[in-house]
């Protein structure tokens, strides 16, 4: 669920599983098509296009429809309860969810931290856990980091770009950030190369690298089993 290009389900396979690969994004899922067909994954990739919101009744996966049900990094919704009850309810083995730990992805903890700007961390980790144990599941969680590097062709370009995180109060750390990438940039030994959206790598990076924690939360389906 949440499959976006494909860069789970192409490998998934790739490695001769079935994959039944949901997203709710038309533009997303056109992307995937397009690598179905270059990969020639046509007879082991379903897209499907399905919301969290949307009545899986009637347009998900029927009930126990695949051995795992996972979302990794995609639980976008309002209701997390019905949609670890969704994904519960489409599995016959196992479910799981990936969930950022921290700060949201969108944000340089270290940075903002450097700074001195203010970074509200996310618990729906926490709260999906405490769910899960509400449903009678017996979740089990594994902790991870991904690093990412930011690049950027100039030191304007670099606050352009970092001026996302600047919001809910920091709007005014402008010069502190302008400051901090001045000390902290240096030169990117892969400029040109693509980068992980397939963008060209810039000129500059910073000296420290920006790490995402994950909490990786897995369990066996509570609801009962198609008849």
């Amino acid at each position: 669920m949440g499959c976006g290009a494909g860069s789970i389900a192409i490998p998934l396979a790739q490695a001769g599983h079935p994959v039944i690969a949901a997203d709710f994004s038309p533009a997303m899922l056109g992307t995937l098509d397009a690598g179905i067909e270059y990969y020639g994954l046509e007879d082991r990739i379903t897209p499907l296009e399905l919301a969290w919101d949307d009545d899986w009744g009637l347009v998900g996966p029927v009930a126990k429809a695949a051995d795992v049900a996972f979302a990794s990094r995609s639980v976008t919704t309002t209701d997390l309860k019905g949609a670890l009850a969704k994904l519960d309810r489409t599995a016959r083995r196992r479910c799981a969810v990936t969930m950022v730990a921290n700060s949201s992805p969108r944000y340089d903890l270290h940075l903002m931290n450097a700074i001195g700007a203010s970074v509200t961390c996310s618990n729906g980790f926490v709260y999906a856990f405490n769910i899960l144990i509400q449903m009678g599941a017996l979740p089990q969680v594994t902790y991870f980091e991904s690093p990412r590097r930011d690049t950027f062709d100039s030191l304007e370009a670099g606050v352009a770009d970092f001026s996302r995180m600047l919001e809910h109060g920091n709007e005014d750390k402008v010069d502190r950030l302008r400051d901090y990438i001045a000390q902290h940039m240096i030169e990117n030994p892969h400029a040109g190369e693509p980068g992980s959206k397939g963008v060209p790598q810039g000129r500059y990076m910073l000296d420290h690298i920006r790490k995402v924690r994950w909490a990786f939360i897995a369990w066996e389906p509570v609801s009962e089993s198609r008849s």
